[in-house]
């Protein structure tokens, strides 16, 4: 995994965790969590493949 990806997830965070504690402070728990929930989507998305990419080399690892 390159560092652009681990800056793309840390970016993703800090404006989830921002638009949720502004949508808490105006009273819209219910946006907030939507907008918590589409974060964590997006960055598993984006995890997925590596996740697949990690179990196939531990795959033909162990079947050597």
């Amino acid at each position: 995994m390159d560092e652009t990806m681990i800056f793309k997830i840390a970016a993703v965070g800090i404006l989830v965790s921002v638009l949720s504690q502004v949508l808490k402070h105006s009273g819209r728990e219910e946006q907030a969590f939507l907008t918590s929930l589409a974060g964590l989507i997006l960055v598993l998305l984006w995890i997925v493949p590596y996740v697949y990419e990690l179990f196939t080399t531990m795959q033909r690892l162990f079947t050597l």
